[in-house]
């Protein structure tokens, strides 16, 4: 064990030494050069989820006031104050326009290449089905799809891998106080938008509206920060608010941006905020966060609106719209609520069950598909396998329903492309009807009365059975090769009779397990729609058999059940409550199911806790990151601080030798990046605590500055420090020669003087209390002396969780 070269007296104190239980600083400039070092990949990687990493870091959400921050304060007058509050005012609104714009992109990207490949896939239909090529229509939609998702897939495992999945779990753990690698840079943001639009372009079961939240969190980020480390352009603006705690609160505002953004929900998204990510609420924060969220929301409306030819109307709230729900047509009574109940029971019940396989499956993918390639090979084979499905599931389909009269937003349409009014508030969409014709059919449908001008496929190698008559159109169709926003609409809005039981139960089967293997492919995207598109399916066909069962006299309408299944499924997933809530009524525009809607998503989350966790924790759980939750567990109570605390710590000295202060932090396995100093007491060989300094204040600047005699007059202000946020060079890049070393530096103006202790006999849940309130890195435990005894770090209270068999202790590990 290393010991300080203090005086005897005092390396002989455990609580100078360094110690065992320590966490790792890995500076992001090293990883970035080991990443680039070629890497032997094993066959397996052994995983156990009862692990927690050592490789994420601790963002500091509390201010260190040392002399440096106090002087600057003290030089700041209310004036420049006042000026400082309309700078996060002006930086919330930059926010949500630029969040709004990034969403109007992906939503026309994906329509326009959508329509393109569909017309791709027409031409050759037309070309090769009347020659009796069928299956080459199925092989050319698979290698569309695979080759599109390849794409994705690609960008995402070779240059950007933390842009996979939807990035909410990610960003909880940022605002939570984690630092994950790359989370909030301009690459990530910029691989997360062409990920989004090729994994929705390419077939897959997943939506664009989960990513959008961690699209306006890293917008948030590089807004507030004045400048791009991406690009290595500096703007010199906001420099006041590079630091943790002013970033975490705009990345919480550009966050509740994205959810506004994706369901024209304003309200749902600061409820989503508190309730999913922030660690840190006032009222200031709330009012500033509803303010970016209704300006994501008015420019993504503004812009649809006027791409859409509806300059006026605004009618264009968010990515996707539920349309209207009329009291009048699908209300619901007070006998309904028990038969509601019972939905989100069933919707926690399949939650849960596929909460699970995504669990197993997951484990599966981080042991043995670790390497790149085999993560590209497996979204294409996904890819792939849903065009296969959707094809085979409309070949075998006998529900044809007729065209006429039908309110279906989206028909899809193989031959050709034509407009009809939605039945959605009246807009105009393009639409897409498969025909299915027989062999006697006429080869054009063009100048027949009451049938649209549409070119016609002949099927002729079909069954006569299977086809859908002159004037029909398939409704496995239209729930199958839409994108996933346009087939929730149509199960929300479309009248009784407008699908078949056995469609909505075969669709509702096939999506779900399609869905479960498509979350956590190493693609970009989000489960929030699939979740709602299976939910929908399954509560529709409740309804429709609650009609048979009431021989439609009574809830005639499945309309209301589709949008309760929808909720239930998807509180059933990722056990959302009241944002989810919100998120809901603020989409369908009805706030009378308010309620029903909030009893499906309680009993979605109490039935679905039973069984397994929720998504976004379940993944978090499986990255080994050691997330806070609000609460300790609640049979914690018997551990102390001196029990879950790391020791022996490594402390330092008001007045330090630099040679030590290099070594110190040269050696990446030796502090908790964080050090208490220390002050001899002159009537016992102790030591007590009488500050604490970060190591993020231990820039180059300090060692050149300090070290160098011709220099030492210069005085170092706190904005040498925010000139190097947030990756500050690492110690190793700085050459300090043998003379300097010999130097004495003065640690007073870096520490903080006033840090927080506990003493070493507080329980686990006050310690974790107030580590968590406060938005702590390290807690320095003291004894009844004020001597430093040990360290809390986050690593510390995250490794003590509640298991099936009461509380249990996981490992750390270097994963």
């Amino acid at each position: 064990m290393t010991h300080f070269p203090f005086s005897p007296q005092l390396t002989s104190s455990s609580f100078l030494r360094i110690g065992q239980l320590s966490n790792v600083d890995l500076n992001e400039d090293i990883r970035e050069l080991e990443t680039e070092l070629p890497r032997q990949h094993p066959n397996e990687i052994p995983h156990n989820e009862k692990l927690l990493s050592l490789k994420y870091e601790s963002l500091d959400y509390d201010n260190s006031e040392n002399q440096l921050f106090l002087e600057e304060e003290r030089r700041i007058n209310h004036t420049a104050f006042r000026t400082v509050e309309i700078k996060r005012w002006v930086i919330c609104a930059m926010i949500g326009i630029l969040t709004g714009l990034v969403a109007c992109f992906i939503d026309i990207v994906v329509e326009n290449l959508a329509g393109l490949k569909y017309r791709v896939v027409k031409g050759n239909i037309d070309k090769f089905t009347e020659k009796g090529g069928l299956s080459f229509s199925l092989l050319l939609w698979a290698t569309l799809n695979a080759s599109v998702v390849m794409v994705g897939s690609v960008i995402v495992a070779f240059i950007e891998p933390v842009a996979a999945g939807s990035g909410i779990p990610q960003i909880k753990c940022y605002l939570n106080g984690v630092k994950i690698p790359h989370v909030v840079r301009l690459k990530t943001l910029v691989i997360k938008v062409c990920g989004v639009i090729l994994s929705v372009v390419g077939g897959l079961a997943v939506g664009k509206e989960g990513p959008m939240i961690h699209s306006g969190a890293v917008i948030a980020a590089g807004i507030s920060q004045g400048r791009s480390t991406s690009l290595k352009r500096d703007f010199k603006i906001f420099e006041y608010f590079r630091r943790d705690t002013e970033k975490r609160d705009f990345v919480s505002a550009g966050a509740a941006a994205g959810v506004s953004a994706a369901f024209g929900a304003p309200v749902g998204g600061v409820l989503f905020s508190l309730e999913e990510g922030a660690s840190f609420w006032n009222q200031f924060l709330t009012w500033r966060i509803f303010f970016a969220s209704m300006i994501s929301t008015f420019t993504l409306n503004s812009v649809l609106s006027v791409y859409h030819g509806n300059a006026w109307d605004l009618s264009s709230p968010g990515l996707i719209n539920f349309g209207r729900f009329d009291n009048e047509k699908m209300g619901y009574t007070i006998q309904e609520i028990p038969i509601f109940i019972f939905m989100g029971v069933v919707g926690g019940i399949l939650g849960a069950l596929f909460n699970a396989l995504n669990y197993w499956l997951t484990m599966f993918r981080i042991r043995y598909i670790h390497r790149p390639c085999l993560q590209v090979v497996e979204a294409m084979l996904v890819a792939a396998v849903t065009a296969t499905v959707g094809f085979v599931m409309i070949y075998c389909s006998r529900d044809c329903q007729p065209i006429q009269g039908s309110t279906v937003a989206y028909p899809l349409q193989v031959g050709g492309a034509g407009e009809r009014p939605s039945g959605v508030g009246g807009e105009t969409r393009p639409c897409w009807v498969l025909w299915h014709w027989t062999s006697r059919s006429v080869p054009s449908a063009a100048g027949r009365p009451g049938s649209p001008d549409l070119p016609l496929v002949i099927l002729s190698s079909l069954p006569p059975q299977l086809f859908c008559a002159d004037g029909e159109y398939n409704s496995m169709a239209t729930a199958f090769f839409n994108t996933p926003e346009k087939s929730v609409v149509n199960l929300f809005h479309d009248p009784p009779g407008s699908y078949n039981p056995m469609t909505l139960g075969m669709f509702t089967l096939m999506y779900f397990f399609l869905a479960c293997w498509t979350y956590g492919l190493t693609v970009s995207a989000g489960v929030f729609i699939p979740s709602l598109l299976i939910g929908a399916a399954w509560g529709r066909l409740f309804g429709i058999s609650l009609s048979y069962l009431t021989k439609g006299s009574i809830w005639a309408d499945p309309g209301k059940y589709a949008l309760m299944g929808a909720a239930a499924q998807l509180g059933g997933i990722v056990r959302m409550t009241l944002s989810l809530t919100v998120i809901m009524m603020e989409a369908t525009g009805n706030v009378t199911y308010g309620f029903p809607i909030m009893l499906v998503l309680m009993t979605a989350k109490i039935v679905g806790d039973y069984f397994v966790e929720g998504l976004y924790d379940m993944h978090i759980q499986l990255q080994s990151v050691p997330f806070l939750h609000w609460e300790a567990p609640v049979t914690s109570h018997s551990l102390t601080a001196r029990e879950v605390m790391s020791a022996p710590v490594t402390c330092l000295r008001r007045i330090e030798r630099v040679g030590t202060v290099v070594d110190i932090l040269s050696d990446t396995s030796s502090n908790h990046n964080g050090f208490p100093v220390v002050e001899s007491n002159p009537d016992a060989s102790a030591c007590r605590c009488c500050g604490m300094v970060p190591d993020s204040l231990f820039p180059h600047q300090v060692f050149v500055e300090r070290a160098n005699l011709s220099l030492v007059q210069r005085r170092l202000k706190l904005k040498d420090f925010r000139d190097a946020y947030p990756r500050f060079p690492p110690i190793q890049s700085i050459h300090v020669s043998q003379d300097e070393r010999e130097c004495m530096i003065d640690l007073s103006e870096f520490m903080n003087p006033s840090p927080y202790t506990v003493p070493q006999e507080a329980s686990l849940p006050r310690v974790f209390k107030l580590f968590r309130a406060l938005g702590l890195r390290h807690l320095v435990v003291v004894d009844n002396r004020n001597e430093v005894v040990g360290m809390v770090t986050r690593k510390d209270l995250a490794r003590y969780r509640l298991g099936k068999e009461g509380l249990e202790e996981l490992s750390l590990a270097q994963t």
